[in-house]
């Protein structure tokens, strides 16, 4: 999925500077007219942040925001704001929006501030997909594997976990190896690390 920056602004002209301003600085966008609109889109899918305006006809940016965080939407939402609204801005700030502009803005300062936030969402994305991706692979493992890796974890030799789990030394071999190669690893220390375990 691309980053991208999601503009929710009812005015057309601001929409197309902005989309324009982005593009300029080979930053993605898509553009929406209103809050209904962009609802109608897969949320799920998204990556990036989101620019929007505080005051639209119809569903308000803040009547969005709300929605949003209803809904755990992760994307940071930058704020572009009248003067009147500033205090609404300020208080979207303290329930958890990344940022607000003032129109007229500097159009290099926001477009900073975008490339920040979409970053951001990057990496919290990434994150999660690491997460995941270690969750699966822990979903694969035996019982026997997952007690023989608790060990390990330990730091206890496979002698020592035989006599622990009542079973030959080569069976240990066996596990170890098979759990190893399920969370793909080379060593107990990149377990751990893998984990994020002291070893």
């Amino acid at each position: 999925m691309t980053a991208k920056a999601h503009i929710i602004d009812d005015d057309e002209a601001i929409r197309d500077a902005l989309a324009w301003l982005l593009e300029s600085r080979q930053i993605a966008c898509a553009s929406y007219a209103s809050a209904e609109q962009f609802l109608t889109t897969p949320l799920n899918e998204h990556v990036g942040c989101l620019v929007l305006d505080i005051r639209m006809q119809g569903m308000s940016g803040l009547s969005l925001f709300d929605n949003l965080r209803e809904r755990h939407y992760p994307l940071p939402v930058i704020f572009l704001t009248g003067h009147g609204d500033v205090p609404m801005a300020v208080a979207a700030l303290k329930k958890g929006a990344y940022d607000f502009f003032e129109k007229p803005f500097n159009d290099n300062d926001l477009v900073n501030r975008i490339v920040e936030a979409i970053t951001l969402d990057v990496r919290r994305q990434a994150r999660e997909a690491t997460r995941d991706s270690l969750q699966n692979r822990l979903a694969t493992l035996t019982p026997r594997e997952r007690q023989t890796m608790e060990l390990v974890l330990a730091g206890k030799y496979n002698k020592i976990i035989a006599d622990e789990l009542q079973i030959s030394v080569r069976t240990v071999e066996v596990h170890r190896a098979n759990l190893f190669d399920k969370m793909g690893v080379k060593t107990a220390v990149e377990l751990a690390r893998l984990l994020g375990r002291s070893q």
